[in-house]
């Protein structure tokens, strides 16, 4: 809808929305003087046109302006009482605004101090003529305003025609220019109501994400606090499988030596490893529940407690093994070094049990980036396939060993025939101490 210089009220009524605390004084100060306003206009130009009646007018024209100023006020009052309903305000306002104009255009022509009343015209023009004929009416109340200010309508010679002309030009040039304002001003105030608006909506939105987020957050805590429950026990049930369980059944292979042998220094030497197998099983047992690193690590590099193991493992069992290292050594994390001890443990402990090897070697290689273990055996071998990990590798023996080198980034391989002996790798990212 194109607005009209009488449409600055619903466009500082559309501004006002964009501060709510005051759009209503707004609304009813506009509201107030499209009801009052005319009657206000009305009665201080009668009063300064009769003032200078004389003037302008002869007793003929004083009695057709008192004529016409009661058929104004019969209007105004008509308009006043009629209020109507919003589907009919825009042909009934129109009749009123074009009434209004040709009697304010009436009264002019006897008095041209009748303008004061005619100039109710440029501010409401927007209010209650729709689109182009706002327009409309804002050009023809300049005809009014231009005759009042040349001297009075019609002009009585050719100077007064020139200037009412030109009046007319500033007159009608400077409402168009006004409305002009008025249409982009109030275009620019829906843009920004819509601006306010999709930003409550934005923020409605955001606020809903920050909700659902810190449920969200929530439930990852207890997710998170779950799998460490879940991670810890994981860990305490391999470390006894590769501490307790291994020195217990140590100490069960060495108990049935002695219980096998009549000699006394034999019986003597293996029952020594026992009780040597039963305190270093206690040590690993107080420091898997404590989460410190492996007893063999205490006071030793990893190499060191690799060469003690893979010595104590050759005597207890009798299978030649040996130690190699390769690449130039460096001190490795507690963690990384703890779980490559415990796979060598392990997977020596799986040749003890069912290679029944001849002899077994252990690697260690320092890889730049990584490190690798590989523990190989001459036993008798077993098709991998045939064995199935255990779901959720959370198992022990080869499933163990592959838990272990995950939670390091790490990975396990396993390369075995049937006849053909066992390899055992594992390859780790090297991170060093500290």
């Amino acid at each position: 809808m194109v607005a009209g210089v009488g449409d600055t009220g619903r466009m500082r009524l559309s501004d006002a929305v964009l501060r709510p605390g005051t759009a209503v004084p707004i609304e009813e100060r506009w509201a107030q003087f499209h009801r009052y306003g005319p009657y206000a206009l009305l009665g201080l130009a009668t009063v300064i046109a009769g003032a200078g009646a004389g003037h302008f007018m002869d007793r003929a024209e004083m009695r057709a302006a008192g004529v016409l100023g009661v058929a104004v006020l019969a209007l105004q009052v008509w308009w006043g009482v009629r209020r109507p309903d919003p589907e009919e305000y825009a042909r009934a306002g129109q009749i009123y605004y074009a009434l209004r104009t040709v009697l304010a255009f009436a009264l002019t022509w006897l008095n041209p101090l009748f303008s004061i009343y005619a100039v109710l015209g440029y501010f409401d023009s927007g209010h209650l003529l729709p689109g182009r004929r706002a327009y409309a009416g804002l050009l023809a109340t300049a005809v009014t305003m231009a005759g009042s200010q040349a001297g009075g309508l019609p002009p009585a010679s050719g100077l007064q025609w020139m200037l009412f002309g030109g009046l007319y030009v500033l007159n009608a040039s400077l409402c168009l220019l006004f409305a002009r304002f008025g249409v982009q001003e109030a275009e620019r105030a829906k843009e920004r109501l819509a601006t306010i608006q999709a930003l409550e909506l934005a923020n409605a939105r955001l606020e809903q994400a920050l909700e659902e987020n810190a449920g969200l957050h929530a439930q990852l805590l207890v997710q998170a606090r779950e799998a460490g429950i879940a991670d810890e026990r994981r860990r305490l049930a391999a470390e006894i499988h590769d501490t307790i369980a291994q020195g217990l059944a140590g100490i069960i292979t060495q108990l049935q030596v002695v219980t096998s042998t009549t000699d006394p220094e034999v019986a003597g030497e293996h029952l020594e490893r026992a009780c040597a197998l039963a305190r270093h099983s206690l040590g690993e047992a107080r420091r898997s529940v404590q989460n410190l690193a492996p007893a063999a690590l205490e006071h030793a590099t990893l190499p060191e407690a690799l060469k003690n193991t893979v010595a104590d493992w050759s005597r207890r069992t009798g299978v030649r093994a040996r130690l190699t290292v390769t690449g130039t050594e460096e001190p490795l994390h507690d963690e990384v070094a703890a779980t490559l001890l415990r796979i060598a443990e392990e997977a020596l402990a799986n040749t003890a049990r069912h290679a029944r090897a001849a002899r077994a070697g252990v690697t260690l290689s320092y890889m730049g980036d990584e490190v690798t273990l590989d523990v190989r055996d001459d036993g008798r071998g077993f098709d991998p396939l045939a064995v199935a990990p255990r779901s959720g590798s959370g198992g022990f023996g080869l499933d163990g060993m592959r838990a272990r080198a995950e939670r390091i980034a790490g990975t396990v391989a396993v390369e075995s025939e049937p006849g053909q002996g066992t390899a055992v790798s594992a390859r780790v990212p090297l991170v060093r101490h500290g």
